[in-house]
């Protein structure tokens, strides 16, 4: 996997949540539509689950995966949260 590929998986996993009525695209939530705290529930989530897969492609890339203090992911998890911007601004702002 390539930087390119791994960071437009990264905007597409951190916009999902916020483009679908549905929790994980498969469990209807009762208020819909869903409110924010779902979304960021969905992110947080999400953002686990893109840290296996990088984790993953490190490991099969270069054979072995760097440890990272707590930093890396502070840093990593507010990307992960600016990458879900422009779903929070259509989600939140423009629909209604």
């Amino acid at each position: 996997m390539t930087n390119i590929t791994l960071l437009v998986l990264a905007i597409l996993m951190a916009n999902a949540p916020l483009f679908s009525p549905k929790l994980f695209f498969i469990i209807p939530i009762k208020p819909q539509p869903k409110n924010a705290g779902w979304c960021l529930f969905e992110i947080i989530v999400l953002y686990f689950i893109f840290g296996f897969i990088v984790r993953f492609a490190e490991q099969e890339i270069m054979g072995q995966v760097s440890h990272q203090k707590w930093e890396f992911y502070a840093i990593t998890a507010c990307l992960f949260i600016v990458f879900s911007f422009p779903g929070a601004i259509y989600r939140f702002l423009w629909q209604n």
